[in-house]
């Protein structure tokens, strides 16, 4: 996940924390405890467990060399194996070759692993150089990714390798998002497992977790039967020389709507418009920023060029994509008298004018543009039904919704207005005349600290819907990590961290979702913590990590593992 600035700082003040600031000792600010909710614990199938007989000579890795744009970065066996993760595809929820490539790794290592029902594995390596008797260590990231692109861009998330590019002191992909987010993690507990058997470490167990992206899905179902570590390192944070110690929960709401059709009048013309250019991003750490929300801009857009034109009308609305990233683009379609498009034109026109007047500093890309279609279409929503779906995404609340009393500068609760996309036209009741009616299905992301301000977003969501005819689907909402001020492994990390840097790391909860409360409620007793090198623009096709933090945040890692083989 994406971890800024938007961090939460512990409050000076919050009486409980002051023992731990005391053990932290340079760690001067903390903040205000996060909520921790309960979920249900859910049976698990035994996971399979595979114990190879022996190594083979060499691990087989995905064909090809080392990208140019990784050659000479340092430490080598990371990058090295980024880039092999690099070529193989790996949306959320179609992870199933690079679990097949884990396999493959441990098996020719001679390593243990095992794997649960939904699809998270364990690599296990036993201690070495002297940790044989340390108690096992968690280390832990996920191995989907974010698929994002620009819209002139051509690659195949399922099929094409992400193409890495060198810009200075950092690694980004062209055009696409980069999957450094977790892909450093998840190579950095590769290259752990690769160390020779010299290397002073506690016993590992690297969990690598699936569907973190779009659900969290194998946090929520992951067995934990196959983790007897109770010390755990998440590698999935965005900010080197931070440590981070909670955050924030979250739920999704979906609301469908059923409109009603008729045929477009003859004499009309399609005015193609499309909202592109804008900065989109995460939706928990970039969302106090005030970034432009495309699906937003398109529906109001839509709204001026009806009110220009009253007889036009609304064919179509798409846009967003990831329930996690505020939207970039948006496309929609008018059918418009052909002899007032130009009326038409211009009321778009005037709509980006007053969008960049508002937004023009923050979003420099933003572009509206409308152009006539080749051919008109067949089809378009009804006047009030337009009216509806323009009422229904007008009135959905994005953005900040409240920032914390107790810590300056807090989000507390906030909300991703995330995608629009339309869904196959059904039937209106009445049998083989029934008129057909369009679909649509808009996804919003609730995030808070305190559960309670958090369902009370999703209420008003859901009464926003049902106000506007739709049909409101909500899940069940996920936990926080509630930060935990007497943690040995915070303190132990920050220590560390802040000899590296030479400064006393900020240690943080997040406005944002990790899989650490999650995990921590199927691990009791779990000690937890999570850092990460530095990663700017994740979620977006801006994604970059910067390469000299890279080797730092190695060298944190292994210097925290050479402690804790050292416990007894």
């Amino acid at each position: 996940m994406r971890l800024a600035r938007a961090a939460l700082l512990f409050h000076r003040q919050a009486s409980k924390l002051l023992p731990f600031r005391s053990a932290l000792g340079r760690c001067s600010h903390l903040s205000a405890p996060l909520t921790w909710i309960s979920t249900t614990r859910r049976s698990h199938p035994a996971a399979l467990l595979h114990v190879p007989a022996a190594a083979t000579a060499a691990a087989a890795m995905p064909s090809g060399e080392l990208p140019a744009a990784l050659q000479g970065l340092q430490p080598e066996a990371l990058w090295r194996f980024f880039g092999e993760l690099s070529k193989i595809p790996r949306p959320s929820k179609h992870e199933g070759r690079v679990l097949d490539w884990l396999k493959s790794f441990a098996d020719e290592r001679g390593l243990e692993w095992q794997q649960d029902s939904v699809g998270n594995i364990v690599i296990r390596r036993p201690g070495s150089g002297g940790g044989e008797a340390a108690p096992p260590v968690i280390v832990q990231g996920h191995i989907d990714m974010v698929c994002e692109k620009n819209a002139d861009v051509a690659h195949n998330f399922m099929a094409d390798a992400i193409r890495l590019v060198r810009k200075g002191d950092w690694i980004a992909a062209d055009g696409t998002t980069l999957g450094s987010d977790n892909g450093i993690g998840v190579c950095a507990a590769l290259a752990l497992l690769d160390l020779p058997q010299s290397e002073e470490l506690p016993a590992l167990e690297c969990l690598f977790t699936v569907d973190e992206e779009t659900g969290l899905t194998g946090a929520f179902q992951l067995d934990g039967t196959m983790l007897h570590g109770r010390t755990m390192l998440n590698l999935d944070t965005e900010d080197w020389g931070d440590v981070f110690i909670g955050c924030a929960g979250g739920g999704d709401s979906v609301l469908r709507l059923s409109l009603e059709q008729e045929e477009v009048p003859a004499g009309y013309t399609a005015l193609d418009i499309q909202v592109k250019g804008l900065l989109g991003g995460h939706s928990g750490i970039n969302i106090h920023e005030d970034r432009g929300n495309a699906v937003r801009m398109a529906a109001a857009t839509v709204e001026a060029g009806l009110a220009a034109v009253p007889a036009a009308r609304l064919v179509d609305v798409r846009g967003g994509d990831k329930r996690n990233a505020i939207p970039r683009e948006c496309s929609t379609t008018l059918a418009v008298p052909t002899a007032q498009v130009p009326t038409a034109s211009d009321a778009v026109g005037r709509r980006f004018a007053s969008f960049q007047q508002e937004y023009g500093l923050k979003e420099p890309g933003l572009s509206i543009m409308a152009a006539p279609a080749a051919a008109p279409p067949a089809a378009c929503l009804a006047p009030a039904a337009a009216q509806q779906l323009v009422d229904l995404l007008l009135s959905l609340p994005h953005g900040v919704i409240k920032h914390s009393h107790a810590v300056e500068g807090l989000v507390e609760t906030s909300t991703n207005l995330a995608s629009i996309k339309p869904l196959a036209a059904k039937v209106a009741a009445g049998g083989a005349g029934g008129s057909p009616k369009a679909a649509f299905a808009v996804q919003c992301s609730t995030r808070s600290s305190l559960m309670p301000a958090l369902e009370q977003v999703r209420s008003t969501i859901m009464r926003i819907g049902r106000l506007c005819g739709a049909e409101v689907e909500q899940d069940d909402a996920y936990p926080g990590w509630a930060p935990d001020p007497s943690s040995a492994i915070v303190k132990l990390t920050a220590d560390t961290i802040g000899r590296i840097t030479g400064k006393a790391p900020e240690v943080k909860a997040i406005h944002a979702g990790l899989e650490c409360g999650i995990i921590g409620e199927k691990l009791p007793g779990l000690d937890c913590v999570s850092f990460g090198p530095t990663i700017t623009g994740a979620h977006s096709p801006d994604e970059q990590v910067r390469i000299s933090t890279v080797q730092h945040f190695w060298h944190a890692t292994l210097d925290i593992l050479h402690q804790l083989a050292r416990r007894r």
